[in-house]
């Protein structure tokens, strides 16, 4: 672990939930590092849902071409230092702790002067993966927007492209309460004259779209008017597509994710034009082989065969329809779905998704921001779900597994911080 001083002072900074909307902390804390992000050549990324899945693809892929990499991500599971990665790894525990000191004694400073608004924490982990980046220093980063776009943290620099992944409602209280709004929100993202690639189009969000890039005479790529799936075939564990003359078995299931694929190879196709050498058989390798070579966690992930159990974190309305539509693409005997939900999320339209004939068992994480299980029961109670109450999700899981038939299926989903107590502790 890292040291216990270091965590709790970042522990201690404005948490990712309370936000006031500006780029002035970031900006005076970079001008103090040195503006480390200057220079450093980035594919942005940005959208509702499929943001870290892009982000791992991309960094896969550029990863592929011997280049030196960094990635940042957002939320962690388990440690901060996950948010970090170099050549597809975390940063040890030493290196984090030392950009934390390099860039400590600056925060007090940007507190100083910005009154009533304290450095973030996201903020702050920004900062220490731009110093890391540069003192590596990488080729390429693959860089995940916390929330929204045109005031987050990683909205400080021009990348070589951007991407737009699927949008929806959520984080309605900062980004706006329409889809339209929210994909403004995103859109500002969009730089002069630097491509953006969208994943997914549909009706509330493409004009948004045009009429941002247009103002920025920003070139727009719409994923699904330039590349078309011959044949896309989603199994348990793996999915198998085919576009122009390539196929590929990708280690990445979810019925969802081939609009993150579309847009990451839409993304792969403009790095090309750069002159990056990214050739078809580079790019199948590292399409078969995401979720190993990255380690990506809690994207319809399998942690059990009999019965069948998969990780999944659907947590807001456009989650739970993908969720639903992976569903649907399987056959099992009983569905179980243990859930468990934060407290700023819109947790009764999720509830209202669920299927009711599933057994359900409900729990919380261990964090201040988790609605308790009892709340989240009783909601569910109120549209006609039932289900027993779990002091921790290993124990519901536990309890899933003493009541299924070895042909149900086991579904752990909603909050990440549900999700990453099952990899912490099971």
């Amino acid at each position: 672990m890292v040291n216990s001083d270091v965590m709790s002072a970042l522990a201690s900074r404005w948490p990712e939930n309370k936000i006031n909307p500006s780029l002035d902390r970031i900006k005076l804390l970079l001008d103090y590092l040195g503006n480390p992000q200057d220079g450093l050549k980035v594919i942005h990324i940005a959208g509702t849902n499929g943001k870290t899945s892009t982000s791992r693809m991309v960094e896969r892929l550029l990863r592929g071409l011997d280049l030196r990499t960094g990635l940042f991500t957002s939320p962690h599971l388990n440690h901060p230092r996950e948010r970090i990665s170099i050549d597809g790894a975390p940063i040890g525990v030493n290196n984090f702790e030392e950009i934390y000191r390099h860039v400590e004694p600056f925060l007090g400073l940007v507190d100083e002067q910005i009154t009533g608004s304290p450095l973030t924490f996201f903020e702050v982990l920004t900062a220490m993966s731009f110093v890391s980046f540069a003192d590596t220093p990488v080729d390429a980063v693959s860089l995940e927007v916390g929330m929204g776009g045109s005031w987050d943290a990683t909205n400080v620099l021009t990348p070589m492209v951007s991407v737009i992944t699927p949008v929806d409602l959520d984080h309605q209280e900062y980004l706006g309460n329409t889809i339209e709004e929210i994909a403004k929100e995103k859109a500002g993202i969009i730089k002069d004259n630097t491509p953006i690639v969208i994943s997914e189009v549909i009706p509330e969000t493409r004009d948004v779209f045009e009429q941002v890039a247009l103002s920025k005479n920003a070139p727009i790529y719409f994923a699904e008017d330039f590349l078309q799936f011959k044949s896309f075939t989603n199994h348990w564990t793996t999915a198998h597509f085919e576009y122009d003359q390539i196929s590929v078995d990708c280690d990445l299931p979810g019925k969802y994710q081939y609009k993150n694929i579309r847009g990451v190879l839409q993304c792969v196709h403009l790095l090309k034009a750069m002159g990056w050498k990214l050739n078809d058989a580079e790019v199948s390798r590292g399409l078969q082989q995401i979720k190993s070579s990255t380690g990506l966690m809690g994207r319809w992930e399998c942690i059990q065969e009999s019965p069948k159990m998969f990780l999944d974190v659907a947590h807001n309305e456009h989650g739970m329809h993908a969720l639903l539509d992976q569903l649907a693409t399987l056959s099992y005997k009983q569905l179980h779905i243990i859930t468990g939900m934060v407290k700023d999320k819109d947790v009764d339209t999720v509830l209202g998704l669920l299927p009711k004939d599933a057994l359900f068992y409900f729990s919380n994480a261990h964090i201040p921001r988790a609605m308790p299980a009892s709340e989240v029961a009783e909601k569910a109670k109120n549209i006609g779900i039932q289900g027993t109450i779990h002091e921790n999700v290993n124990d519901a899981i536990a309890a899933a597994n003493k009541n299924a038939h070895p042909d149900d299926l086991i579904i752990v989903m909603g909050s990440i911080f549900l999700v990453a107590e099952v990899s912490r502790f099971s």
